[in-house]
């Protein structure tokens, strides 16, 4: 199964780490165990006491293996085994002083049982009962008997409580890692949403809207010469039908997120933007320009969703008579201008339509342009008509 947030994946160092220096002390351990009972059994054959030293190690072995079942949580068992191991050492101990050197394995049991203050209060004892024992042992005086002990059980402190300071440091690290990674999904996951939504609103706006907005205009102008003019308002009625198939062809295409229909029968941009018009009393020219090169999906879509919108915006705000169209195709990019000679407006008004409910239309178009890498121009004075120019780049032909 791939790593996913429901599944994250954690390094297996710490574990890892934690496994060896366990593995370490149990055979370390059993050696020291193994070697004691042979050392004893060579200088003190046939003792009395032999029979309770073999016992009693035997003893000491099986609690020891028992350990790793019961987990190294400081769990009631545990601490109860613990207790159980440390008993029969120092009984072990006291009848064989040489054992006194198994205590060292016995260190790192108790830091990995024990929270740190007892665990070292413990260690303290032992390593007193190891230097006891062993000066038993020598027949005079031996500093390094003194001395030895309790550097080795400092030693073995201070290396576990640094590797465990290690391991918690790099778990805290990983579980920062891992919220990071859920957080980051989540706002990817939050801006994908926004992104579709946004998507979704342009494609409702430039297909769904506008036909609407077509069909409401036919239908009024229909209502007005229905009783002036008959034949008129039979062919707005007709023409409000058309449209109304074509919307409903596009709805059928937004909830399958297939091509536009119009570029959806195999047809070319240039042939999609041939058909389109902005309405009765609005004639619409298109003029290619260039040779016409294969275009993305994306791009054809964003191209025709453009001239879509512009076209809307022509018939509901320019009371222009003429609009044309120019797909032209530069090489290194390719640039549609949608032209009208309509009234025109004032540059700030470029963005007013946002002000007044009904214009999503330029912001749609600027969004679309430049999820593209592409640029859009708006060029109008108020008398002399509007250009709008969208260019997107396209990558070298191979």
């Amino acid at each position: 199964m791939p790593p996913t947030e429901e599944h994250p994946v954690r390094p297996a160092a710490p574990r890892n780490d934690t496994r060896t220096l366990a593995t370490v002390a149990h055979t370390a351990f059993f050696l020291l165990l193994g070697a004691s009972v042979a050392r004893f059994l060579l200088r003190h054959p046939g003792e009395p006491r032999t029979p309770w030293v073999i016992a009693l190690g035997v003893t000491l072995a099986l609690l020891y293996v028992l350990g790793p079942a019961l987990g190294a949580a400081p769990t009631r068992r545990r601490l109860l085994w613990l207790g159980l191991v440390v008993t029969t050492w120092v009984v072990l101990v006291v009848l064989a002083p040489s054992f006194a050197w198994c205590a060292v394995p016995l260190f790192v049991t108790a830091l990995r049982t024990l929270p740190p203050r007892p665990a070292i209060v413990l260690v303290a004892l032992l390593t007193a009962f190891v230097v006891t024992a062993q000066l038993q042992l020598s027949k005079s005086f031996d500093p390094n008997l003194l001395l030895a002990p309790p550097a080795v059980a400092a030693l073995a402190t201070a290396v576990f409580v640094h590797m465990e300071r290690q391991a918690r440091a790099q778990r805290a690290l990983i579980d920062d890692l891992i919220r990071t990674r859920r957080e980051l999904a989540a706002t990817e996951r939050r801006e994908g949403t926004l992104a579709e939504r946004q998507r979704l609103s342009m494609e409702i706006h430039d297909t769904l809207a506008q036909n609407l907005s077509s069909q409401q205009m036919l239908l009024q102008a229909a209502d007005r010469t229905w009783d002036t003019d008959p034949a008129t308002a039979r062919a707005h009625v007709r023409t409000a039908t058309d449209i109304a198939a074509h919307g409903l062809a596009e709805a059928r295409r937004l909830v399958h997120d297939l091509a536009p229909s119009e570029l959806a029968d195999g047809a070319g941009l240039a042939q999609a933007l041939r058909r389109l018009d902005a309405g009765p009393g609005i004639e619409v020219r298109f003029h290619l320009e260039g040779a016409p090169a294969p275009l993305p999906d994306r791009v054809q879509s964003a191209l025709l969703r453009i001239a879509q919108g512009a076209l809307a915006n022509v018939r509901e705000h320019s009371a222009a008579r003429t609009a044309a169209l120019t797909l032209s195709f530069l090489g290194d990019q390719v640039v549609l201008d949608v032209a009208d000679d309509g009234h025109g407006f004032t540059q700030p008004r470029a963005d007013a339509d946002a002000a007044d409910g009904r214009g999503h239309g330029l912001p749609a178009m600027r969004a679309r342009v430049r999820q593209l890498g592409g640029t859009l121009t708006i060029e109008s004075t108020p008398g002399e008509g509007t250009v709008l120019s969208a260019a997107i780049p396209l990558e070298p032909a191979p």
